[in-house]
């Protein structure tokens, strides 16, 4: 299902086409929405998820344009995501996001009611975090690619796409540390990298080098580039420091622009490995990928490191986002001791 413009649209600013030729098309709404996020740099994931937002908007509301529609509508639209979905708060929010785009980017639609539409609020949560012999049980559990990349994101303080986007020119052995760029915010930040993890990685960037020189050899070779970085400088995307540190098995076409290119792994394969690790771990708790990254934070604080550092570490724009992790301090069962044990 695909929306074109408003009827009579033309390339022409509005004067009539020159006798013989026929009015260009106007784009289709989704792919304006599709054009407005790549235009802004948006990562293909916010595009998609967009996308199918938008997508799910307008089928809920009959397959109406949405100039047609208005706040009644979206309104109408997320309360029932809330109360027959029961989607998550993050959930109505992303929509609501979607939504936003559509009418105040796409088409350039002011509606003042967009103001006043409350944001669902996220529930505050204590971070689910492990001990450190749990830590250890865990990372005992994997081995191979998954095993370095568990490290990375607990000795690193990691997100998972921030270690699977990873490139070589990032890490510094010499340093010791490795620069994340274009972290959540589209910040960099310097890491430590774990000596425990230097000669693992040492041989998995060995590997990712005899991959890439075979896909020179076959003509492929060009990892892809950030922006217009590949329009100023056409050659970078083929040389070794631009490449994945964790590339994929495969060669695939590129979504964005049909290259055939190696991209880096899939997240779902370590998705699956850590969930496998922690259950044969034998820990209880209700943990992923980030748990690992919750842990590094929490650990650091418990070992007397300063909120501003580890603020730093993790890439958060407000401390108070990093605060969270003093509950290991001063909420901790641990640190309080129980009325019944002072019978």
């Amino acid at each position: 299902m695909q929306y074109h413009g408003r009827p009579g649209a033309v390339s022409g600013q509005g004067t009539p086409p020159r006798r013989g030729l026929a009015p260009l098309p106007a784009p289709r709404l989704l792919d304006q929405v599709r054009g407005a996020c790549r235009v802004r740099h948006y990562s293909l994931r916010t595009e998609r998820a967009y996308v199918g937002w938008i997508r799910r908007f307008i089928v809920a509301n009959g397959k109406r344009h949405p100039r047609d529609m208005g706040g009644a509508e979206v309104a109408s639209f997320l309360t029932a995501l809330a109360t027959r979905g029961r989607v998550a708060a993050s959930t109505q929010n992303q929509a609501l996001s979607a939504l936003l785009f559509l009418y105040r980017v796409v088409l350039d639609v002011e509606l003042p009611w967009l103001d006043d539409v409350v944001r669902a609020k996220r529930p505050r949560r204590v971070p689910v975090v492990l001990s450190r012999g749990e830590v250890a049980r865990v990372l005992g559990a994997l081995d191979g690619v998954h095993w370095l990349m568990a490290g990375l994101l607990y000795g690193s303080g990691l997100r998972l796409m921030e270690c699977l986007r990873l490139r070589v020119k990032d890490v510094d052995f010499a340093r010791k540390e490795i620069t994340v760029r274009e972290g959540k915010g589209r910040k960099d930040r310097r890491v430590p990298l774990p000596g425990t993890l230097r000669e693992a990685l040492e041989r998995q960037i060995a590997r990712a080098r005899l991959l890439h020189e075979a896909d020179l050899a076959a003509g492929h070779g060009e990892a892809r580039l950030p922006y217009a970085l590949a329009r100023k400088y056409p050659n970078a995307g083929r040389e070794w420091g631009w490449q994945f540190v964790f590339p994929s098995l495969q060669v695939s076409r590129d979504p964005l622009d049909g290259v055939l290119r190696r991209h880096h792994l899939d997240e779902a394969g370590l998705q699956r490995a850590i969930k496998r690790a922690i259950h044969v771990a034998g820990v209880a708790k209700p943990a992923t990928c980030h748990t690992l990254r919750h842990s590094f934070a929490t650990h650091l604080l418990e070992a007397g490191h300063d909120i501003r550092t580890i603020q730093e570490l993790l890439g958060h724009k407000d401390v108070a986002t990093t605060q969270i992790y003093t509950h290991v301090l001063n909420r901790g069962g641990s640190g309080v001791l129980s009325p019944l044990d002072r019978a």
